[in-house]
């Protein structure tokens, strides 16, 4: 039997607990480990990181340059406005599909065709001179990027369900690290070609090489793990979380974080301009939140993991934020280096949520099930983020408006934090 990420026939097992759901034998939808665990979780491993790596850069990079994007393309306030909303709306609609798509594809090959879709979709938008193809493409790189979303917590809970703190921990680091050095070499790369679409469009080359690890085991593969399943006369159990308590809570609590996020990404340096700071050093406070984030992804799941219980962990992540958001309203200048810090552990929901989503799972089917709705119905939420504070900011001239919605939104996201933190599965909820 193959070791690879892909290909490998599915297996009647039991569950994580040694139990069955319900009494049935629930077989994940792409197979699992085989007698070489130890190279095969590794090339997985190595596969999931490269991946992580591409999970942000495609949008942090345009947020560097949307500037000389809006003037190279000539886009419209509106149509420069949906381009920054563009990335939740994708990894909504087109999340959603992917179970769907697990269905019917074996994960190497499903992960090959996302990481494709991302590096022609970045090449194509930075070579056109159309503004809707520029959306067109974007879309289509961003689509890459859905999938691969929802595929990083079912692949960490079927290759590594007795590691799911530090692994989850490992590719949560590589993705807020690609996010900030997106981020951060977007403009550089772009001065030194001479142009935005250089600034964009290199990344692509980062997305090619996540291909490498799965392609021989996408080119190996026959048909589909679950259509293996079903040879073996194994029932699979169809997991509904937007039936459950559990599922909506989750995708609550990920909108609601999701949500204060984008927004700090999109705000934050204005806030701090705002409090007198000049451009640059506001740019770097907002980008010591991300530089922060690396090794709190790595801890914070860790953390997760070891514990049965996670109450203390949400308060701990609630009282960080609730004393950032006060201090930013109350005296943003005095003590912002604080407030940076505050904000950075606050945004440890992230990869608490992430994850919480493979803890409340017994089996991969259920994981990619959970993190389908819970990603993709928190992505709707998340989209109001930015669109409120940007209508609270310019209604009242002020922050006090902004940062009360998103005290507000914080209380949302502990009630639903309240609710996760207790041990439990979606399979057991349908």
């Amino acid at each position: 039997m193959p070791s690879s990420p892909a290909g490998t026939p599915a297996v009647p097992t039991s569950t994580a607990d040694g139990s069955t759901a319900q009494g049935t034998q629930v077989v994940p939808a792409t197979g699992g480990p085989t007698a070489s665990r130890a190279h095969g979780g590794l090339l997985v491993l190595v596969g999931m990181l490269l991946v992580a790596l591409n999970l942000r850069a495609a949008v942090t990079s345009l947020g560097a340059l949307l500037d000389e994007v809006r003037v190279g393309l000539a886009l419209s306030g509106t149509m420069a406005g949906f381009v920054t909303t563009l990335p939740t709306i994708a990894f909504a609609g087109l999340g959603a599909a992917t179970p769907w798509l697990v269905r019917r594809l074996s994960t190497a090959r499903l992960l090959v065709l996302g990481m494709l879709a991302l590096a022609v979709g970045q090449v194509l938008r930075a070579v056109t001179g159309s503004a809707v193809v520029f959306l067109l493409t974007s879309a289509l790189a961003l689509a890459g990027i859905a999938v691969a979303n929802i595929m990083m917590p079912m692949l960490v809970k079927q290759y590594f369900p007795h590691r799911t703190g530090l692994v989850t921990g490992a590719y949560t680091m590589a993705l807020v690290a690609g996010t900030t050095v997106a981020a951060a070499a977007a403009v550089p790369v772009a001065h030194a070609f001479g142009s935005w679409r250089a600034g964009l469009g290199v990344w692509a080359g980062l997305a090619l090489v996540a291909v490498l690890p799965w392609l021989p085991a996408a080119l190996r593969s026959r048909g589909t793990d679950a259509r293996r399943a079903t040879r073996d006369g194994v029932a699979r159990v169809i997991i509904r979380p937007g039936r459950t308590r559990l599922g909506w809570a989750m995708a609550v609590y990920f909108g609601a974080q999701s949500l204060s996020g984008y927004a700090i990404m999109g705000w934050l340096a204005q806030l701090f301009r705002d409090a007198g700071f000049r451009p640059q050093d506001a740019g770097l406070l907002l980008a010591a939140v991300t530089a922060l984030g690396v090794p709190i992804a790595l801890l914070m799941p860790t953390l997760a993991g070891r514990l049965r219980n996670l109450r203390m962990l949400v308060f701990a992540l609630t009282a960080a934020s609730t004393l950032a958001y006060l201090g930013l309203a109350l005296a943003p200048r005095d003590a912002a280096v604080l407030w940076v810090l505050l904000l950075a552990l606050g945004q440890g929901a992230f990869p608490l949520i992430l994850t919480t989503i493979g803890l409340r799972a017994r089996t991969a089917d259920g994981t990619v099930a959970l993190s389908a709705f819970a990603q993709s119905a928190g992505y709707v939420i998340a989209a109001l983020g930015p669109l409120m504070v940007g209508i609270l900011y310019e209604g009242t001239g002020g922050w006090t408006a902004p940062i009360g919605f998103l005290l507000l939104a914080l209380a949302v996201q502990t009630g639903a934090g309240m609710v996760i933190a207790r041990p439990r599965y979606i399979e057991d909820e349908r």
